[in-house]
């Protein structure tokens, strides 16, 4: 008798174990993970020198590790679409070895998505990639501008790191207001401009442009790391500041911001 109630009670936990898994698994399987949007640029060259450019490889890599990581799923657009140029592909450094060597990641960058194809409703957070190309053509996109305006209307998270904040100078709200007016942001700063050698090689200085849109711009010293938090704004100063911009944003996301709709 008594080795008969053994073999219930542990046929009942067994069966209750069971059931336990399969509704937790039920309600993983309805609820959707948060969806980022990762912007690369299309430049490859820096204007009229020849001297090759595109997105910084690790500006884009440390983030998707961590977005990833943390059960986002990622998705990366660019201006043109298809394959979108990088560089400083340091391929010592074990995050962007790990990203480089998984087919399906570096597949997701040879074939961006184009704006075109975006639905932004899908999306909680639009994350502009740095890297010096972005000053070319991410701020005359005006449907990315549309994009990141439609995520950050719904509750979403609009993130920009290094040249990346590039994308934001001409964003429009619906009310006409800069996205960027009014609020606290950092970028690559004017000195750190200087110090590259290509100040009077990019179209324009960052620094000066967001504060021109009305911008309250703070910064670290030159190639130091600097994170920024302004509502939802998110934006990092350079590479060196990737890591922690990623986990801030996670940060914000867990603690579940006003989400879009499914």
């Amino acid at each position: 008798m008594f080795k008969t109630n053994r073999i219930l009670v542990a046929s009942l936990f067994l069966i209750l174990t069971t059931v336990g898994v399969l509704a937790v698994t039920a309600q993983r399987s309805v609820t959707p993970a948060k969806k980022v949007l990762m912007v690369l640029t299309s430049t490859s060259t820096l204007g009229n020198t020849g001297q090759r450019t595109g997105f910084h490889f690790s500006e884009a890599t440390y983030p998707h590790d961590v977005f990833t990581r943390a059960g986002f799923e990622v998705d990366f657009v660019s201006p043109n679409g298809g394959e979108a140029p990088r560089y400083y592909v340091d391929l010592k450094d074990r995050v962007n070895l790990a990203f480089f060597m998984n087919p399906f990641s570096m597949d997701k960058v040879k074939n961006t998505f184009n704006p075109s194809q975006i639905n932004p409703a899908n999306y909680h957070v639009i994350f502009y990639v740095g890297g010096t190309g972005a000053m070319w053509d991410l701020p005359h996109n005006k449907k990315l501008d549309q994009i990141a305006v439609s995520i950050y209307e719904q509750g979403g998270i609009v993130a920009a790191i290094c040249h990346g904040p590039a994308g934001l100078v001409n964003a429009r709200l619906s009310n006409g207001k800069y996205l960027i007016d009014g609020k606290t942001l950092t970028s690559f700063s004017n000195e750190e401009e200087e110090a590259s050698g290509l100040i009077k090689v990019v179209p324009f200085l960052l620094e000066t442009a967001l504060i021109d849109r009305g911008a309250r711009f703070v910064k670290a010293a030159v190639y130091q790391p600097k994170v920024v938090v302004s509502e939802r704004l998110v934006t990092g100063q350079n590479p060196a500041s990737a890591l922690e911009m990623s986990d801030r944003i996670v940060k914000l996301l867990q603690n579940e911001i006003s989400s879009p709709s499914s």
